[in-house]
């Protein structure tokens, strides 16, 4: 599998109200946060990238900044304009 069929899966996996940092996707398939941003610009709309966020909570700016309104939609725990990350982390199992 190549790298965005790996980003693509990884994405497809996290639940709606969950989400993952570009950092936890990268670990999960052995690579770079960067690379996984790469890779999420190059996937189109037809994965939930909304649940897709940086290490701190913040949704992405994409899409004309429709995250936070497809989270909120998905009732994803929020503390303030950002995602609380203790309660929304998706966490695979092995």
């Amino acid at each position: 599998m190549s790298l965005i069929d790996d980003v693509r899966e990884a994405v497809l996996a996290i639940p709606a109200g969950s989400v993952a940092s570009y950092g936890d996707i990268g670990r999960r398939i052995g690579v770079g946060p960067r690379q996984v941003g790469r890779a999420m610009s190059l996937l189109g709309g037809n994965v939930p990238w909304w649940r897709v966020v940086h290490a701190d909570g913040t949704p992405s700016t994409c899409h004309d900044g429709q995250a936070p309104e497809l989270l909120g939609g998905e009732s994803t725990p929020m503390r303030g304009t950002r995602v609380d990350m203790q309660r929304a982390r998706h966490r695979w199992t092995p």
